[in-house]
């Protein structure tokens, strides 16, 4: 027995404690030995609360050391006083008598019986807290008089830790979304409520079963398989799958499903997570109808024909088949407006529509691209040029003799009306688009000037607006070494008009000449390749002027967003000279934003999604630029760390007096909301539409009404 630390245990302390023939001094070494090295906190006070004695757990859980305990009082030292007050009060209550607040609490709690034990916060010697099991028993001589007390405690941290995670997880499984249970053989063990309300299945009836159970048979066995593949190759899937109902109702739901694993990595569980995304759905069906789709023929509109005739010259140049683009327009619209009315006018074009319609071939389209101008393209014409353009005329003089054929639907008797066709030949990308149309519309103006109701092709009289973007493309080579380019910014406003950041515009300004407008040079630098060194040009000068005005307190709360060509993002290192523009010029990378369009993404998309992480990892955010023109999946948008979506000017427009724009508008902002992404309208020109777009939830907004493009010292000074 050490001289600091004596026992505190009389030879006859506690009835049957210790035998008589206990009270040797060895066994009193062994009994201090046991105690000293127990792993719990053991503290003995005297009857009236003072410490006698204090173990090396106690002296470890608590940070006193012994010198610093013995002698003192139990309640003032380790218990909170409030908490030792609020259980005498509550023992006042049970033994109908006061108890004075203290140690006398346990005094009163042992002459009801001889242990106590309870959940009590410890005050450590740093004023650190700690919960813990307490455990005190009365020490009495063989008369039933108290000697002494004896406190066993302990640290129950973790046991709270555990139980704070089990109410979380509880709370979580109860979530809104559906849960589902499996064990590895994929038999259902547990789901929750949402799954019941979900499913239509009961608890009952689905523990037991397997997720097969809600099979739609939308997906085929192909499809499983990839998807356990890659389950068991990540342990992750999720994915858009259709399931049934118990009623039979098919739905589509987002499906999240996770392998779980134990410390020893063999797999215990799968857990599944989904929610029906019906509305989605509905929302995505609506946005890329009134997008995509004139409504009063249902044709394709402008924006669906440049895509499809996209897709078409890239079919063609792997066929090498010769393609062609008709423009019809017919003739004499406006008199049959404006003497029958606007109501015969739309029967007219949805009857036109559908004569279009029923003589094309199987592949082809229609397209209209608004007032009375319709555009057919046709595809797989053949290798030969001359027998390409043969083979179009014949279609076209089949639908001019439709088109020509009179209308009953427009009165009593039968009306006639004629139509004129320009017609443009392409073979794979040997023209833009935009040139592919241009040329059929000068063929079209060729065919009026003929007459009307005739045909005619685009021919080599019709180069000299190709001769001009030769002479474009030659200029637009030595611009960037010439240091032609200026960088414009327009700003971004809040709700409030407070400018929040701003977009880089590029502009041309070849030395003596008139500034050349970006629809006029971009396209040009987009095939050409010049985007590439352009881009990062702009790139770093917009890193540059965010290192400026970080140092400036009216702009270093700014961003500045940058255009990325699809181009240039497919570079291979694009992530590093992004990185590398910011470095060297010391720029925050969070004030930077890359702004990029919807058909960027739906190229190699994996790629895309690892570029985007690697930068949205250094704080660069990204926004979709002109949402609504693209033909991207929303399924496709969850995938991508987009923080914004810009909606194009083009439906901004007309938003107070067109109900389809308006309608899109609306669709695309509540989509937004839904993906917790914030949406900023572009081409803001009119207080009108501002307050429309506020009223809605519209959060960002740019435009003339805002500023026009300007440099960016003006910019600057307009803060």
């Amino acid at each position: 027995m050490v001289a600091d630390s004596p026992s505190f245990f009389p030879c006859c302390a506690g009835e049957n404690l210790i035998d008589s023939d206990l009270c040797l001094p060895e066994l009193f070494e062994i009994q201090h030995a046991i105690l000293e090295n127990a792993g719990h906190s053991i503290i003995a006070t005297d009857a009236e609360g003072t410490i006698l004695y204090f173990n090396r757990a106690a002296q470890k859980m608590l940070g006193y050391s012994w010198a610093e305990v013995v002698g003192r009082a139990t309640p003032g030292l380790f218990h909170e006083l409030d908490e030792v007050a609020r259980r005498a009060q509550t023992l006042s209550l049970e033994l109908q008598r006061p108890v004075a607040p203290g140690f006398e609490a346990f005094v009163a709690r042992l002459t009801i019986t001889s242990t106590d034990e309870q959940d009590w916060t410890y005050r450590r010697k740093d004023g650190s807290t700690l919960p813990v099991r307490l455990s005190v028993t009365a020490l009495c001589d063989p008369h039933g008089t108290i000697n002494g007390y004896l406190g066993i405690a302990s640290d129950i941290s973790e046991r709270r830790r555990l139980e704070q995670e089990l109410r979380v997880a509880a709370v979580a499984f109860e979530s809104q979304a559906a849960i589902m249970v499996t064990d590895p053989a994929q038999r259902i063990l547990r789901v929750n409520q949402a799954f019941v309300r979900l499913t239509g299945y009961s608890a009952d009836e689905a523990i037991g079963q397997k997720p097969s159970l809600l099979q739609s048979g939308r997906q085929d066995k192909a499809f499983y398989q990839a998807m356990w593949q890659c389950l068991l190759s990540h342990g992750h899937w999720e994915g858009e799958i259709w399931n049934r109902r118990k009623s039979g109702e098919i739905y589509p739901e987002w499906l999240t499903i996770s392998a779980v694993k134990d410390d020893h990595g063999a797999l215990t569980h799968y857990v599944s997570t989904f929610s029906d995304i019906s509305n989605l759905k509905v929302a995505e069906s609506e946005i890329h109808s009134l997008a995509f789709y004139d409504p009063l023929t249902a044709l394709p509109n402008r924006r669906l024909l440049l895509n499809r005739l996209a897709k078409a010259q890239a079919a063609s140049n792997r066929s090498a088949q010769y393609g062609a683009l008709l423009m019809i327009d017919l003739d004499n619209f406006k008199t049959l407006n404006d003497t029958l009315g606007h109501d015969m006018g739309d029967r007219l074009l949805v009857e036109v529509a559908s004569r279009l319609t029923f003589r094309i071939r199987e592949g082809d389209t229609a397209a209209r691209l608004g007032g009375d101008e319709f555009v057919v393209m046709l595809e797989d014409l053949g290798e030969d040029a001359e027998a390409a353009g043969v083979q179009a005329e014949v279609i076209a003089e089949k639908i001019r003799l439709e088109l020509a054929r009179p209308y009953v639907m427009l009165g009593d008797g039968e009306y006639f009306h004629s139509a004129s066709f320009g017609i443009s030949l392409f073979c794979g990308h040997d023209k833009t688009t935009e040139a592919i149309l241009k040329q059929a519309d000068i063929a079209l103006y060729k065919s009026k000037d003929a007459g009307r109701n005739t045909i005619r092709f685009f021919d080599n009289e019709m180069q000299t607006a190709l001769d001009i973007r030769a002479g474009l493309e030659a200029g637009l080579r030595q611009a960037l070494s010439r240091n032609e380019f200026r960088l414009f910014v327009q700003p971004q406003v809040d709700g409030a008009r407070q400018a929040i950041g701003a977009e880089t515009l590029l502009r041309w300004q070849p030395p003596g000449k008139p500034m050349v407008a970006p629809g006029d040079f971009i396209p040009l630098a987009e095939e050409t390749g010049l985007i590439v060194p352009i881009g990062l040009w702009v790139l770093d000068m917009v890193c540059a002027r965010l290192r400026r005005w970080a140092d400036n307190p009216k702009t270093a709360a700014l961003y500045l967003a940058v255009n990325v060509s699809a181009r240039q993002f497919r570079q291979p290192d694009f992530v590093e000279q992004v990185k590398a523009a910011l470095a060297r010029n010391g720029a925050d990378p969070q004030r930077l934003k890359l702004e990029l369009t919807e058909s960027l993404l739906l190229d190699n998309v994996d790629g895309v999604v690892v570029k985007m992480q690697a930068l949205r990892a250094i704080g660069v955010r990204f926004s979709l630029d002109d949402f609504g023109t693209g033909y991207a999946s929303l399924s496709y948008l969850k995938r991508f760390p987009f923080e914004q979506l810009k909606v194009d000017r083009s439906f901004i427009r007309d938003i107070t007096v067109d109900p389809d724009d308006a309608a899109i508008v609306r669709a695309i902002i509540a989509m937004g909301s839904t993906l917790r992404l914030n949406v900023v309208a572009e081409g803001v020109e009119a207080d009108e539409q501002h307050a429309y777009l506020v009223e809605h939830g519209c959060q960002v907004f740019q435009g003339y009404l805002f500023g026009r493009p300007m440099p960016f010292e003006d910019f600057e000074a307009s803060l």
